[in-house]
């Protein structure tokens, strides 16, 4: 994993996530691996047929010269036909969006989640808090009764 946008799954309620190669540069891929990628502006757009990776930024890479790359240009996702087709009507409905959730190289290519999303409310945010609180309570009450239960 080089990147995640922990951001996206605060303030987004996600639908589907798809996996989508990346077409990057030399200079690109050595950031890459050397991790220091944000992806917490970052969004996906349908143009003309073609998925494109708008506002991430992977910075330039230090022992690049005249080849490096600029640090926020779009770059074009690969994905299948079906997919790009499904993801544009998707977008166009009201309230919904596609958002980059990580980055990752998988067998030395690539890669990007991203997912098909609906903002979320101020009190939907403060629901989901308020549900993983709860959850992380329960799972310590559990544990310590089976701790008592052991001794």
């Amino acid at each position: 994993m080089v990147a995640q946008n922990k951001k996206a799954r605060h303030d987004y309620a996600i639908i589907d996530t798809y996996e989508a190669g990346l077409v990057l540069t030399g200079t690109e891929v050595k950031s890459l691996r050397e991790g220091r990628t944000s992806l917490t502006d970052g969004f996906v757009q349908i143009d003309r047929g073609e998925a494109w990776l708008h506002n991430a930024h992977i910075p330039e890479y230090h022992q690049g010269s005249w080849t490096n790359h600029s640090a926020r240009r779009k770059r074009k996702l690969l994905l299948h036909r079906e997919e790009i087709d499904k993801l544009a009507v998707k977008a166009e409905e009201t309230g919904h969006t596609i958002v980059p959730l990580a980055l990752y190289f998988k067998d030395g290519r690539a890669k990007a989640e991203i997912a098909l999303a609906r903002g979320k409310k101020e009190y939907d945010k403060r629901q989901t808090l308020r549900e993983q609180q709860d959850r992380r309570e329960t799972d310590r009450a559990i544990a310590a009764a089976k701790r008592r239960q052991r001794g």
